[in-house]
This record gives C-alpha cells, structure tokens and sequence, in this order.
C-alpha cells in the first residue's frame, strides 16, 4: 500500500440512461449499492491508495453528490439525541472521507473532455482517475499498485482485465508486450470498443488510470472520435504511439473482484454479491438465495 499523496478526479456527469426513470432527477453514481452511495465506494478506494484530495467532476444534478459528502448537522443531532452511534458513524463517514471537491463538465463531450476539466486543479501533478461504474472489491489491490507502477518507471498507467472476447467490443481494448514484472505490461497501441475480430487481445480497459499532467496537452489536440466524444483511450493512444511526451503507458493487469454498476443486470448482481460477504446480511442474504434457487 502506498501512501504518496495523489490527486484523485472523478468523472460523474454522465445522464446514466440505462437506469431511467431512476436517474432523471438523481445522478446515477448515488444509486444505493447495498446502502452506500456508488460513489461513496469509488472515494474511500481513492483514499486508501493514498488520496486526500479528490475531484468530481459532474453534470446537471450536482447537489445530491455535494450534499451526500457534505455535513448534515440536524440529521447527526437527532442520532446523536436518540443515542444511535452506529448510524451516526455512517452519517458522519462520508463527509470525513477527504477534500471533495466539484467542477461541472458543462457539454457532455465525453470522457476525455471531463477529465480535461480537471487539468486547473491537478496542475503538473501526476493524478488518478477513478470511474464509478467500476467498483473494486476493497480486499483486492489495484489502485495502489498502479500508483506505485506511475513513480517507479514515470509511467502512465492503466488498469486492464481478462474479457471474454464477445466481451471486448464494451471496453477499450489493449494490443501489450510482457514486461519483467507479472502484473505488469506494456502498452503498444490501444483500439477503443473494438469488435472481436479487431481487437488485438482481450485486455480490457477498466476504469482505473494514474495519468501524467501531459495528458492534458494531448486532450487539448484530441478530436471528437466514437460517439461524437473526445475518447480518452485515444489520447492514450498518443502516449503509447510517442513515449518522448510522457514516457512509456503501462498496464496493471488486474484479477481480483470488480463489479460493473453501469449495466442493469450486473448492478443488481454487484448488490448481491457484496451484501452476501457482509456479516450482518450475508448468512440471511444467503440462505434466502438458496432457497430461491431451488424454486427457480
């Protein structure tokens, strides 16, 4: 585990559509999983691998994100009265966490661009970007270990995983070179949602990247690609393509426990699984399941 300070950006503007009308006045990074926030997740991995400062940047619905990290004096004062600390520890967790910040993306040009929106807050650091649809287990090691990666070979770095290859074509998609290090590759060009007989492997992009401030100069340059976006893996591709700007792109393969909340059926599937491994749902949780199994 490391414990370098580093600046932590993340993108939540997206409409989330997939989770209408859910999400028609809500941002789609408060949907509860279990009964934390989305995003609360996606903090408090930002602030174990080292972070103190973090960066949201949002769309139209910013106050339910700003009011979730923020104090909610009466709310603590009645839990306080009532004599319940446990809830008023949860309360209170999230707005302890780090220093939140937020900044609106204003157009929805895609990825690329709301993580340029970041460039005056992060300024020449090297920083992290954390998207909320990607929820690493926190028994697992990933962010950390790319952090650690970054410093040692001043390296941009991204996270990447083992997809079926019908899988492949959701993700951006990297083309590696082995390296001396197991969990570590090099990146040689990168294609973004490639179908699966494109793809030059199938390493898949997930949303975790330790990116260096001359990203910024390269977002600046990026067109509009897929879906009319600036694509951040294309700026990506630039640094793989030119390594004289940035240095080399690496990536951290990763084999532990990721849960996509950004599709319908596997956010339900993400509340499951993490609401079994918890001790005060998982054995009820469990038994119910079994049962509901032999029914099915």
């Amino acid at each position: 585990m490391t414990h370098t300070s580093i600046k932590a950006v993340i993108p939540a503007a997206g409409l989330g559509t997939r989770f209408l009308p859910a999400t028609k006045a809500m941002p789609k990074e408060m949907l509860p999983v279990v009964d934390k926030p989305a995003i609360q997740y996606v903090v408090e991995e930002a602030v174990a691998a080292g972070s103190d400062d973090v960066l949201v940047v949002v769309g139209r619905n910013k106050n339910a994100l700003a009011n979730h990290f923020d104090r909610v004096t009466e709310l603590e004062h009645t839990l306080e009265r009532k004599g319940d600390a446990s809830k008023l520890e949860k309360v209170m967790q999230a707005s302890r966490l780090a220093d939140i910040h937020f900044v609106r993306q204003g157009d929805p040009l895609g990825l690329g661009h709301a993580v340029l929106r970041a460039r005056k807050h992060v300024g020449k650091e090297t920083f992290a970007v954390l998207l909320g649809d990607d929820l690493i287990d926190a028994r697992d090691v990933l962010l950390s270990r790319m952090i650690e990666v970054s410093h040692a070979q001043s390296a941009t770095v991204v996270a990447l995983m083992e997809v079926e290859p019908s899988q492949i074509h959701l993700y951006g998609c990297a083309a590696v070179e082995t390296t001396d290090d197991d969990d570590v590759v090099k990146v040689k060009y990168l294609v973004e949602k490639p179908t699966a007989e494109e793809a030059p492997s199938n390493l898949a992009i997930i949303g975790r990247y330790v990116l260096k401030p001359e990203i910024f100069d390269v977002l600046e340059k990026t067109t509009p690609g897929k879906g009319g976006e600036i694509q951040l893996t294309d700026a990506l591709e630039v640094l793989a393509d030119n390594e004289t700007i940035a240095g080399p792109v690496l990536g951290v393969i990763f084999r532990g426990r990721r849960y996509d909340t950004g599709d319908r059926l596997d956010y339900l599937k993400s509340n499951v699984l993490l609401a079994l491994d918890r001790e005060d749902l998982g054995p009820e949780l469990g038994a119910w399941v079994k049962e509901l199994a032999g029914r099915i």
